[in-house]
């Protein structure tokens, strides 16, 4: 991946198709709305009408406020333009409120605050070599990468129908993420530390953007072979570097540490009592984990290798959340997660210090950071996985391997947040932008790199066909069957378990792509 290339990332191409997409969303606006919306609509009520201090304090609502400080301010700012379409939507009392003028408000909020990814999108752009030779437009790197992020359909349905705000948070990213390409590494390492004070799962890719910014701006050289010089330690580098994550924790914790509420904000940010898994398990390591305790449990009931009197009360199928006991293999504990994300972070890490490949390295290791925390962390969200399927499209239209990468995660992570939309007007426009996403990707990552070989081989095929069938039995034959009363959680128990494959597949594939891909290579500034 070029480190900027000029203007590739712009033209009326690019207007057209953030025009495209924004006119999209605002076609959306009426559709479905998950009890984020109120989350959020709980939020501004909270942080309008209540002193900073108690901010994380207030609990009229079970919708506490859990994000960083940064996002409280956020919520707040937006709440002073709230005010003029509806006072009573910032009462901390109007539980579940939405009138009209609150739905239009906190709908175009979204909409509004996504011109940050846009330009994002737009800069992450210019950094893919757009000037292959033969490439007509439309095949071109740059409009390739425009459209997957733009139109991403993973981020249209989890902020625009179900509701939240992560094309802004994920704006600040691939901004952050741009920066680094362009080699403006103070620029791109204050918008990530103002990012993890927005949103603390963040923290996932930590670990890369820390080597990162170590390995390519604290040193200034490389030996002949690629290893660090270790002479070439700027101290001053680091210390800037230092300076700029010191200044925005302070600006953010620093109200709540000199009032002592520090040890309050953090309670609410690592909620470990929720549970492992979330109330619909995402499809990673732990979904299989628990999967295989189900079957080994049910085995073991049949042919009474267990006493169903000793069997734990919570039920990982109860579709609940909430904390819980394995029946059959052990249960897992926060500590557990913690020591197994790090552990399949480890190689990623090493991998960007001891073969460095420059941006593109730091890009692989951030994505196998984001990709082994959603395999292995605790209580996560199966919207978790857009933290790995939007910095790798950047990849996807680079390499040929990494496009056949991006292809199973996108369309496997994409189709595991079809549950999120369960009512039955939601269905078609879900299905439908599915469809065209992702034969978009692959007829365009196809013509990308038509020259080489196919992006994917046989079982990697047949596997992402079997969503299809997978999709038809949980969304139009299970419910007319008599399993609904009986088995109420196998739809989403399929869905996870199938999904859950193939992330894994992919996110093992990753690994064996770094470790056998290019050898290092000496980049000026690296």
């Amino acid at each position: 991946m070029a480190a900027h290339r000029g203007r590739s990332g712009g033209g009326g191409w690019f207007r057209a198709l953030a025009v495209g997409v924004t006119l999209l969303k605002l076609l959306l606006m009426p559709t479905y709305r998950s009890t984020d919306f109120e989350v959020h609509r709980n939020w501004l009520a909270i942080t309008h009408s209540l002193p900073v201090s108690q901010w994380y304090y207030e609990a009229t609502s079970q919708w506490t406020l859990d994000y960083p400080p940064f996002f409280a301010w956020f919520e707040y700012a937006l709440s002073h333009v709230a005010k003029h379409f509806d006072r009573e939507m910032l009462a901390i009392q109007n539980l579940n409120y939405s009138s009209h003028a609150t739905v239009l408000f906190q709908r175009l909020s979204v909409i509004c605050t996504d011109v940050l990814f846009i330009y994002a999108a737009r800069e992450c752009c210019k950094c893919v070599n757009g000037k292959q030779a033969g490439k007509e437009t439309l095949e071109s790197p740059p409009f390739v990468l425009a459209v997957l992020l733009l139109w991403n359909f993973g981020l249209l349905i989890v902020d625009h129908i179900h509701f939240q705000y992560n094309g802004f948070l994920f704006g600040l990213m691939l901004l952050s993420i741009a920066r680094l390409f362009q080699k403006r590494h103070l620029e791109g390492a204050f918008l990530f530390a103002v990012l993890l004070h927005f949103k603390h799962i963040y923290l996932y890719v930590a670990p890369a953007y820390g080597v990162f910014l170590l390995r390519s701006y604290c040193f200034t050289a490389n030996n002949p072979d690629g290893s660090v010089r270790w002479r070439s330690f700027s101290f001053l580098r680091f210390a800037a570097l230092g300076l700029i994550v010191g200044l925005v924790s302070a600006l953010s914790l620093g109200p709540f540490i000199i009032r002592g509420q520090l040890p309050q904000v953090f309670s609410h940010l690592f909620p470990f009592k929720r549970g492992l898994c979330h109330a619909y398990w995402a499809p990673n390591f732990w979904a299989l984990y628990s999967a295989l305790d189900k079957a080994l449990s049910i085995i073991g009931l049949k042919y009474k290798f267990l006493d169903p009197a000793k069997m734990p009360r919570a039920s990982m199928t109860g579709g609940l959340v909430q904390e819980f006991q394995h029946t059959v293999l052990p249960s897992v504990t926060p500590l557990a997660t913690l020591v197994c994300t790090a552990i399949s972070i480890l190689p990623s890490v090493f991998c960007l210090w001891f073969k460095p490949q420059g941006p593109r390295g730091f890009l692989q290791c951030l994505v196998l950071c984001a990709l082994s925390s959603f395999m292995f962390g605790w209580h996560v969200h199966e919207k978790a996985v857009l933290l790995a399927i939007l910095p790798l499209s950047l990849l996807s239209v680079e390499r040929s391997r990494d496009a056949g990468i991006y292809l199973i995660l996108a369309t496997t992570g994409h189709l595991s947040l079809f549950p999120l939309l369960f009512t039955v007007p939601e269905l078609p426009i879900k299905i439908l932008l599915m469809l065209l996403f992702t034969v978009y990707s692959f007829s365009s990552l196809k013509a990308v790199f038509r020259k080489e070989n196919p992006l994917l081989n046989w079982l990697e095929t047949i596997y992402l066909v079997g969503l299809i069938p997978l999709e038809i039995f949980c969304e139009m034959v299970f419910p007319f069957t008599s399993w609904t009363l009986k088995f109420p959680f196998l739809p989403l128990l399929l869905t996870s378990v199938y999904c859950a494959l193939g992330i894994t597949y992919a996110w093992i594939k990753l690994y064996i792509s770094i470790f056998t891909g290019p050898p290092a290579t000496r980049q000026k500034g690296d």
